[in-house]
């Protein structure tokens, strides 16, 4: 490592930057470990990195280490601030630092193209943040992000087990995701209570169907509300008729949201936007 950087350990001390349960901060210092993570998002050379809650810099010290060729940095908590700009004095012109919440910027707007997107998501955020990026999932080379390992099974669930629901449809009709590696909770400090992994996400060329998003997530949000119930059920939700809905569809209105493969709720969701496009009009 570049003997210039402190260890990450004297950096939080100095800066007194114990984690804030409220920001759902987990700090990775294991260099070993932030390295094979800034590996696993390689290369790193050719875009723009992207890196949400970087907290003390750990995993922002192993990007500029393989190789980064600018990283823009957002970070909501000012303590940290200070110790990511002794950071990028050490690598200038490498390091862009944005103070702000995640949640409130568009990062593709902020940064050039090509870009990537390699963070440890705090966790009570990975969720909405993914379900924003993935609206504009084709601004991006790719996404390697930490989740909770629930969470990522999840983003990678085949129809027909508990796993599969609203974040697995949402993130497959648009993406390709693959969990790389799991990470302990001894590796993090403070340690959490749960097992991380590292999700890897590439963007897809074209949907596996096709359909309009907007009617993609209404659908689905209908479907998944009330899983337990038979489509005939939870699909009264929606402003159209739901046995119609899901006769023009090919589907049994006595199957399940879980059963239904990405191209099913693609075929709903095209039937929706048609069944209720009249009713606008009138």
């Amino acid at each position: 490592m570049n003997q210039t950087l402190p260890p990450l350990g004297e950096v939080i001390r100095r800066h007194r930057l114990s984690a804030v349960k409220s920001l759902g901060q987990h700090f990775l210092l294991d260099a070993n470990l932030t390295g094979r993570i800034a590996r696993s998002a390689a290369p790193l050379d050719q875009c723009e990195i992207i890196e949400i809650g970087p907290g003390p810099g750990g995993l922002t010290r192993a990007l500029l280490l393989a190789g980064a060729r600018h990283i823009t940095a957002i970070e909501r908590d000012p303590r940290a601030i200070a110790a990511l700009q002794e950071l990028g004095a050490v690598f200038p012109g490498r390091l862009t630092i944005v103070e702000g919440d995640a949640k409130a910027i568009d990062v593709a707007a902020i940064t050039p193209a090509p870009r990537k997107i390699v963070a440890n998501l705090p966790y009570n955020i990975a969720t909405p943040l993914l379900l924003g990026w993935l609206k504009t999932v084709g601004s991006f080379e790719s996404l390697t992000l930490m989740f909770q390992k629930e969470v990522a099974q999840r983003l990678v669930a085949p129809p027909g087990g508990k796993d599969y629901g609203r974040l697995s449809v949402m993130t497959q009709w648009s993406a390709v995701p693959q969990i790389l590696f799991d990470i302990g909770p001894k590796a993090f400090v403070p340690r959490p209570k749960v097992t991380s992994t590292l999700v890897q996400i590439t963007p897809r060329g074209e949907p596996p169907a096709p359909c309009r998003r907007d009617d993609l997530e209404r659908v689905v949000a209908a479907a998944f509300g009330q899983r337990r119930k038979m489509l005939r059920a939870a699909l009264k939700t929606l402003e159209v008729d739901a046995l119609a809905l899901l006769d023009r569809s090919g589907i049994d209105p006595t199957e399940r949201a879980e059963r239904l493969t990405i191209e099913q709720f693609a075929a709903l969701a095209r039937n929706f936007g048609d069944l209720k496009r009249p009713r606008a009009g009138d």
